[in-house]
């Protein structure tokens, strides 16, 4: 009996999600609990498992199309779960043949040579579940693949050795190109792209958004970094960065200005009495931003080991809905990437983002003196509708103060 493949619920407010790559294509078997598709949301990306051990006998939703919550996008049957290839059946029945007479009729073997009605090709490549999983793992399709397993079929090693081998592009010129290459490119926007879009346009339309600058002299933070950066490793098993020591500035400034940890809702200002802090970090879809909760009782280790955690499972695709949503305030670092300055954009309903950039050694005047420091430049981005320049400004400085002089943090002064 075959069983309907329903799109789940996700999350409260996502109602449209997008099929990604199906791990097992439509005629092969499939064991409880094997992840049949994969499907991607705004947020998150989750993988669709079998409800029972089966063949999937149709797929109604193919990659890059949209459907809603609840509704079917393919098939599961049980009753042909485990059947055997046509092509092996072909195989035992020339075997059977030639046991009894060594030397087949005519008929015998055209029939052999000919496959069943309905039966598979013997040249088509059968990918196997473990295969399916790679190949949407590598970013590779099946042509890419050469299949080393039994009767054809692509085996998870054969994903893995195409992997790792250089891989060549091929392109078509367009026509009317009269030289050099002008080949385009046209590929689906996955909800998550399309989700990051309508929010910085809604931020943008929605609030009044200002910012302003300052510049954080590293070398304390650094000196002390590689100071201890070696017993802080050995004793909590994480390297100790500079992302801590920002959180933890963070924290002791949105207790100082405490309009930069609140929002507008409707006609009403509501102020946050936590700090979940937003850290933006790439993900294997693109930026994504999960949620350091309650980040004013972490310590500096647990502030690295959390930020650790969440952008590995980032990379992966594996951050729940939860870990996504409902942050207070924002910090962006554009540095690790290079960028010297820039304007962050405030993630709504947060009223300020922090914007964090590459760290350069400079000369600065200290005490009358030119001297060479190590220096970043930091920006925060602010809804002026709940926060003045002065609250941003003293902010801001409050920042530079933490991070220049770290001891301050320790001794909350």
């Amino acid at each position: 009996m075959a069983v309907e493949l329903k799109v789940p619920t996700v999350g409260e407010s996502i109602t449209e999600v997008q099929i990604g790559d199906w791990l097992v294509a439509e005629g092969q078997s499939a064991n409880k609990e094997d992840a049949l598709v994969v499907i991607e949301t705004d947020k998150v990306t989750v993988e669709l498992p079998a409800p029972i051990a089966g063949t999937v006998t149709r797929v109604l939703k193919r990659k890059g199309e949209t459907a809603n919550v609840g509704e079917v996008i393919g098939y599961i049957d049980e009753a042909v779960h485990g059947a055997a290839p046509a092509k092996s059946s072909d195989a035992k029945a020339g075997a059977g043949a030639k046991s009894s007479d060594s030397k087949p009729s005519a008929q015998t073997a055209t029939a052999t040579a000919k496959p069943a009605t309905g039966a598979k090709p013997a040249t088509e490549t059968r990918v196997m579940p473990a295969a399916a999983r790679a190949l949407h793992e590598a970013g590779l399709s099946e042509k890419d693949v050469i299949p080393s397993g039994p009767g054809g079929r692509m085996l998870k090693e054969d994903v893995q050795r195409a992997a790792a081998a250089p891989r060549t592009a091929t392109t078509t010129a367009s026509p009317t190109s009269t030289g050099g290459s002008r080949d385009e490119e046209i590929v689906p926007m996955t909800p998550m792209r399309k989700r990051i879009a309508e929010r910085l346009v809604e931020s943008k339309n929605t609030a009044a958004l200002l910012t302003t600058f300052n510049e954080v002299d590293m070398t304390n933070v650094m000196a002390l970094r590689n100071e201890h950066k070696d017993a802080f490793q050995k004793k909590h098993g994480v390297k100790l960065g500079f992302m801590s020591f920002f959180v933890k500035a963070t924290v002791d400034a949105l207790k100082l200005v405490p309009q930069m940890n609140a929002e507008i809702r409707k006609d009403q200002i509501v102020y946050h009495n936590y700090c979940d802090i937003g850290v933006a970090v790439g993900g294997g879809k693109g930026l994504v931003v999960p949620v350091l909760r309650n980040a004013e009782r972490l310590s500096f280790a647990e502030v690295e080991l959390k930020i650790g955690e969440l952008a590995t499972r980032a990379q992966a695709n594996k951050l729940t809905l939860d870990e996504l949503t409902g942050g207070t305030f924002t910090i962006s670092n554009g540095g690790i990437y290079g960028s010297l300055l820039s304007t962050p954009i405030v993630n709504p309903p947060q009223s300020g983002i922090l914007g964090l950039h590459a760290i350069q050694e400079r000369p600065v005047a200290m005490n009358g003196q030119v001297v060479i420091r190590s220096m970043m430049y930091v920006a925060v981005t602010y809804d002026h509708r709940l926060v003045d320049g002065r609250e941003a400004v003293t902010f801001l400085k409050r920042i530079k103060e933490c991070v220049e002089n770290p001891s301050r943090m320790l001794l909350e002064i």
